[in-house]
């Protein structure tokens, strides 16, 4: 028995008459206006309900397919043992976003609907399906370590250093819409009571991110020399300036300017959406370098992997490219 429909949806006889006009060769204006409809609705109905295999327009078969489109519970598209869940499941092996996973381009699947997914559907497949074993495992892939969703949603103090500093303000004007590479943003991630560091440097353009060690602490030599070490072989076109915040790790700022021909900024006391993509970098490292976990075990080497493995990451930012791949279509380009 035909279900009963709002008034809003075609019906069975307006289906009928539109492919009846179609037949005589109507246009879609013109077939809206016998039944008081907008001519989009009409034109839709005819291309969304069409036979793909004869191209015509079958009015039962029409009603059907709109039938079938009303049914709830909808089959989940991204659900265990599927292709899009076996992509789901790989990207957050590899700790990508859901956003990461549904935009990045993969030239090896079919362009269709049935192997993509969005990046909602990614979040339901995420957070409404997995149970038990398979929820935990998510819940340690998911950079912010959550098995539920969240809705989405300080005073100044007194200059760090006596001596004159570059502001953030005072940057040439191309560093802030990122047109030109080489400028850097830094900044410590500390461990357990603030006895261990590792220093963070991310790439304003390519999003592309250094890790120096700090083993033997994070004073101001220690910093200076880690920095030095990092940034020294990088090409010079990739040596413009650093913006830091004002913490006591750079007072040797002239130093590491000096040693690196770059030149070194400061933000304001106490905004750190002036180092907005070096904020969100120190983000993504606390899912490798959890809070209140000491820092001075991890070698270099565990270092270079850890910045390997985020510059291997697609950024929407970058068209869902890699930042690996962009520093070297810059360096290629220059």
């Amino acid at each position: 028995k035909p279900r009963t429909l709002h008034p809003r949806h075609l019906s069975q006889e307006e289906r009928i008459q539109i492919a009846d006009r179609l037949r005589l060769g109507d246009s879609v204006r013109a077939i809206a206006r016998l039944p008081g409809r907008d001519p989009g609705t009409v034109g839709r109905e005819v291309e969304r309900n069409r036979n793909p295999e004869s191209g015509g327009y079958e009015p039962c078969r029409a009603q059907q397919k709109a039938a079938d489109r009303l049914k709830r519970p909808k089959p989940r598209k991204a659900a265990e043992g599927t292709r899009p869940w076996d992509e789901i499941a790989a990207g957050l092996r590899r700790h990508w976003s859901p956003e990461q996973i549904a935009d990045r381009p993969r030239p090896d699947l079919p362009d269709n609907g049935d192997t993509h997914a969005s990046v909602e559907t990614i979040c339901q497949a995420i957070y409404l399906q997995a149970r038990g074993e398979l929820r935990q495992e998510i819940k340690r892939a998911m950079r912010q370590g959550r098995t539920a969703r969240r809705p989405q949603g300080g005073q100044g103090r007194e200059p760090r250093f006596r001596e004159p500093m570059v502001m953030i303000s005072e940057r040439p004007p191309q560093i802030e819409d990122r047109a030109v590479p080489g400028h850097w943003e830094g900044d410590l991630i500390t461990g357990s009571r603030n006895k261990s560091a590792i220093g963070t440097l991310v790439e304003r353009t390519t999003r592309f991110t250094i890790l120096p060690h700090l083993p033997d602490g994070h004073d101001a030599e220690h910093a200076r020399q880690a920095i030095i070490d990092k940034m020294q072989h990088l090409p010079r076109l990739l040596r413009n300036s650093l913006t830091w915040d004002q913490g006591a790790e750079l007072a040797l700022r002239k130093r590491i300017g000096a040693s690196l021909d770059m030149a070194v900024c400061f933000c304001d006391p106490h905004p750190p959406r002036q180092r907005g993509t070096n904020e969100s970098t120190n983000g993504l490292l606390r899912r490798y370098f959890p809070k209140g976990t000491g820092l001075s075990v991890y070698p270099e080497d565990h270092l270079d992997a850890v910045a390997e493995e985020l510059n291997d990451r697609p950024r929407k930012t970058l068209g869902f490219m890699k930042p690996s791949e962009k520093i070297i279509e810059l360096l290629d380009a220059a």
